[in-house]
């Protein structure tokens, strides 16, 4: 097992490095093209087959616990908003949003179970049915945002962005704890589609004359995110 060291600036110069290549917007030395696509809306959807191709480039690297345990929990967490969102676009119907990020997120969590099975590691989602989770603070956490998405448009609008903003700090804080580069390579990029979910959430609730507090990230990171444009890569 690997030992645990963290050096930052150089995890985040590679970090950058590896996130232009895989998500260059045309052109450049990439052969595979964009692994995230990222529509006039904001929702942000990765191609299967092209970022298998992108991490076939890379040597699989010795694994530590911390970045086991932290693909079983992404794999959760991005299952999570796909689950709540799929449950929004049945009961509100009228607003796209939810239909569409909701298949969105099939792609997220779909990027993460492919660094499961490149690490040959368990799925912690196998054999489970939709809404249902291994971990129990995701199966407490699914029950919660669903019942608060079913009280109004307006509420489930918020959980949306609740649930993009948790993904954010998440994210954030995993990566933290990984110096794979394959695993840095895929985490950026949903983060990229986290900070684009989160705004495209933010348009339609106000567009809708509702309001958020940000409960898990800081107002001005919050507010600095909700002001900028979508990202569409490198």
């Amino acid at each position: 097992m690997k030992r645990m060291t963290r050096r930052q600036p150089l995890k985040w110069l590679l970090t950058s490095i590896l996130a232009g290549s895989l998500i260059a917007c045309g052109g450049g030395d990439d052969p595979t093209g964009p692994a995230m696509m990222v529509n006039a809306d904001g929702v942000s959807t990765f191609d299967a087959s092209v970022l298998s191709a992108t991490l076939a480039t890379y040597a699989i690297q010795p694994l530590s616990t911390a970045e086991a345990d932290s693909l079983a929990f992404m794999r959760e967490e991005e299952e999570l908003a796909h689950a709540v969102y799929a449950a929004s676009a049945t009961r509100w119907p009228a607003l796209p949003i939810f239909s569409n990020i909701a298949a969105s997120e099939t792609t997220h969590t779909a990027t993460v179970k492919a660094l499961l099975d490149r690490y040959q590691l368990a799925d912690p989602l196998a054999g489970l049915p939709l809404g249902t989770f291994k971990a129990p603070a995701f199966q407490t956490l699914y029950a919660d945002l669903v019942a608060a998405s079913s009280v109004s448009l307006l509420e489930a609008l918020k959980v949306g962005v609740q649930i993009e903003e948790l993904d954010i700090r998440d994210l954030a804080a995993q990566m933290l704890t990984i110096d794979n580069a394959d695993i840095l390579l895929v985490y950026d990029n949903l983060l990229r589609g986290s900070r684009n979910h989160l705004r495209a959430y933010m348009k339609t609730l106000a567009q809708q004359g509702g309001s958020y507090t940000p409960q898990y990230i800081s107002q001005a990171e919050f507010d600095a995110i909700v002001n900028s444009s979508m990202e569409t890569g490198r």
